[in-house]
């Protein structure tokens, strides 16, 4: 939708959202069990239920739409017992443990009381890992880089 801006908040809940689903399983539930060791209570609304989601790319980047494939996701959606906030999660993958983990926080995190603890334990955490993580694979990949040119043949 071409002229629609995100609000601040929107923004803050699509970075934790994203950087929650792109952490591994082990290292958000051990996160999350430091940050809170006796989590509020919550009620599952729906799943954790793994289907499947169409992966759609650009060629260039930039280019036309394509479907390149379909990789599996599990959804999830909680809320906390005290009437406070619903929670959303999709995860890449069959992890259902996953997906309520990071609804769970989801609905934490748009709590006031909340969400300055569990940013910096939690979230803050997670997004410098993934960020070493996706550094260290860029490294690894301009080992092998090649670069191609071309000379031109003057006319002679």
């Amino acid at each position: 939708m071409a002229g629609v801006t995100a609000s601040a908040g929107t923004v803050a809940r699509r970075r934790w959202m994203s950087v929650l689903a792109l952490a591994p399983a082990d290292e958000l539930a051990a996160a999350t069990r430091r940050a809170l060791p006796a989590p509020p209570r919550y009620r599952v609304l729906r799943g954790p239920e793994t289907g499947l989601a169409m992966v759609r790319a650009r060629a260039g980047g930039t280019g036309t739409r394509f479907n390149l494939g379909e990789t599996t996701v599990t959804r999830c959606t909680v809320q906390l017992e005290d009437g406070g906030g619903v929670g959303h999660a999709y995860v890449r993958g069959r992890d259902g443990r996953h997906a309520e983990i990071a609804a769970l926080l989801d609905a934490l995190l748009q709590d006031p009381a909340y969400r300055p603890r569990l940013e910096d334990a939690v979230v803050a955490p997670l997004e410098r890992a993934h960020a070493e993580r996706r550094h260290a694979a860029a490294a690894r990949a301009a080992c092998s880089r090649v670069e191609f040119f071309t000379l031109v043949r003057g006319e002679g």
